[in-house]
């Protein structure tokens, strides 16, 4: 495959997608008229079952950047990549559901930014509201940049119209439907991608000879870039340095950086998957949500991280199945170092049409598409929640109806979607979305973890300390990005725009450690800010920290239904996959 190929789609494969979409409008054309009120467009009015919010929950993180993402992240660094979901998503997925939720769900806040206004003060508040509303908008462009080189990739589309065509169809089920709308699709595209991936690993892991065939591919790959023969395969085993591993980090860059503050600060803080929590029933249901999306959170490695293996494999064996980067002028990209620069966002899609026929390639596409429009439209229903009830309600109007509101939503949402046209350029410079996906984390979500851990669980924090912190948190980020810069770049979006002075093996290392200062530089300054400053009195923490909150009851469902009994079947089969991969 190269920059010149377009797949021709059979007539089944766009009934296969056809299909999909009139069933996603249909859905937003149904709910439409549930859709009463500013409650009901932006927080489903909390009445979704356990099992449909804790699916909403993990489709919520399953955008395109996830999907094509961690298939990119999968060839260029190997089976090592598990660790964005063993140790960077499920630990902190039960942190939020077993001891986080109370919170959220017991203050009745709308959002992550007013729950921080009920626990600190306004200016916290309106800091956070700001910055969640920048990353989601960054998010929401990096989906939409990757459906469009998906179309302009397979359809042969120019790469502009591709993305503005794909932004008007999210944009027309979430006008219809609000939040309801979103989840409710989600649901769909979980299925979907269980039932477009399985069969592209199968068939992919059939034609390497299997798990045996493809280790010894990647052997070549590991050896061809001075790593050891076995780099690509194991999890755990080169983690001793930064140097004997593709990631570029050590284990307690990985550890500290992605299994602490970078997971804990996205799964715990971010309002895009803690909404769909908040849209549970009941507080028992909020809580098990999290819980029960990291079942199948753990065995997603198995149909988005293979076949990224897969194709570095092939294209390592001369199948050339991962294209290089182009330049303007039609020759390959190479990089600082002299390497051609592989587009390794391109590698699961790239398998998608060496492997699927006619009608199975309009499933596997529609999957796609139904990741980019999922992840889309849940950081869009996010946004339009946080910019309407943080900030427009919050600092502009605060006494108007609730008809109002509900159409400043409807407005939020079209703004949303033109300003993350804007953000799918800057995503262009990278060529891995997901790198750029932990960059905007490391920024925004690394330095909030570290100001909710000391919010919830030390009655002490203040409103002043909390602010000091998170300003001061991402400041640090910014200083570290700007000072530093990865292997194989020049100075510009990668970082070293204030001078290269320190430099990491990968992009990955580089953001990991971007993301352990933010944390600890917040949580110094919010602690020391904090002890010289009065907190609130503990009549207005009720239900807000713990220690004034009640615990929460699951009396009402049998025991092994509890979240705390699900939580240690988690954790048994958690451990068990990290010594099979060790």
């Amino acid at each position: 495959m190269n920059s010149a190929t377009v797949t021709a789609l059979s007539t089944a494969d766009w009934a296969v997608m056809a299909c999909y979409f009139a069933f996603v409008i249909g859905i937003g054309v149904v709910l439409r008229r549930s859709v009463s009120s500013s409650d009901d467009f932006l927080l489903s009015g909390r009445s979704m079952p356990a099992w449909v919010s804790a699916l909403a929950f993990l489709s919520a993180n399953l955008g395109a950047q996830e999907v094509i993402g961690m298939g990119a992240s999968g060839a260029k660094y190997g089976i090592a990549t598990s660790h964005f979901y063993w140790i960077g998503a499920v630990p902190a997925m039960l942190f939020v559901g077993l001891f986080m939720m109370p919170f959220y769900y017991g203050s009745k806040a709308r959002s992550v930014p007013e729950y921080l206004r009920l626990r600190f003060d306004e200016k916290t508040r309106g800091l956070n509201a700001v910055s969640f509303a920048v990353m989601t908008v960054f998010s929401s462009g990096i989906s939409m940049y990757a459906m469009g080189k998906l179309f302009n990739l397979l359809l042969g589309w120019n790469l502009d119209v591709a993305m503005l065509a794909s932004a008007g169809i999210v944009l027309a089920y979430t006008l219809l439907g609000g939040l309801t709308s979103a989840i409710y699709n989600e649901v769909l595209q979980f299925f979907l991608i269980v039932f477009g991936f399985a069969p592209l690993v199968w068939l992919g892991l059939r034609d390497v000879g299997g798990w045996s065939g493809l280790t010894a591919k990647l052997q070549t790959v590991a050896t061809s870039q001075g790593f050891a023969s076995d780099a690509w395969v194991r999890s755990w085993h080169h983690m001793g340095t930064a140097a004997a591993n593709p990631v570029g980090v050590e284990w307690f860059g990985l550890v500290a950086g992605l299994g602490f503050v970078l997971s804990f600060g996205y799964w715990c803080t971010d309002f895009l998957v803690v909404q769909r929590a908040m849209a549970a029933e009941s507080m028992t249901a909020a809580r098990r949500t999290p819980v029960i999306a990291a079942f199948p959170k753990m065995l997603f490695p198995f149909l988005v991280i293979l076949p990224g293996m897969l194709a570095i494999a092939m294209t390592a064996s001369g199948g050339n199945v991962i294209p290089p980067k182009f330049d303007a002028a039609g020759k390959p990209l190479l990089d600082a170092l002299g390497r051609t620069v592989l587009d390794f966002d391109l590698a699961t899609p790239a398998l998608l049409v060496k492997y699927f026929p006619a009608g199975m390639l309009g499933l596997g596409l529609t999957a796609l598409l139904a990741s980019f429009m999922s992840g889309m439209a849940g950081n869009v229903t996010a946004f339009n929640t946080v910019v309407t009830y943080d900030l427009y309600q919050g600092y502009v109007n605060k006494t108007a109806s609730d008809r109002h509101y509900l159409n400043v939503a409807r407005l939020t949402t079209v703004i949303g979607i033109l300003v993350s046209i804007a953000a799918a350029y800057i995503a262009a410079a990278f060529n891995n979305i997901m790198d750029v996906l932990q960059l905007v984390f490391a920024f925004v979500n690394a330095p909030l973890f570290a100001t909710f851990a000391l919010g919830m669980f030390w009655k002490r924090t203040t409103g002043h300390g909390a602010f000091s912190g998170l300003l001061a948190g991402t400041l640090a980020a910014a200083v570290h990005h700007g000072l530093s810069l990865p292997a194989g770049a020049v100075a510009g979006v990668k970082g070293g725009y204030l001078g290269a002075v320190v430099h990491y093996p990968s992009e990955l290392a580089q953001t990991f450690w971007t993301a352990i200062l933010a944390w600890s530089t917040c949580f110094v300054v919010t602690a020391a800010v904090s002890l010289m400053t009065a907190p609130k009195p503990e009549a207005e923490l009720r239900g807000l920290v713990l220690g004034l909150t009640p615990k929460p009851n699951d009396e009402d469902v049998s025991w092994w239904q509890r979240p705390t009994t699900l939580a240690i079947v988690v954790v048994a089969c958690l451990v068990g996959l990290n010594v099979v991969f060790w």
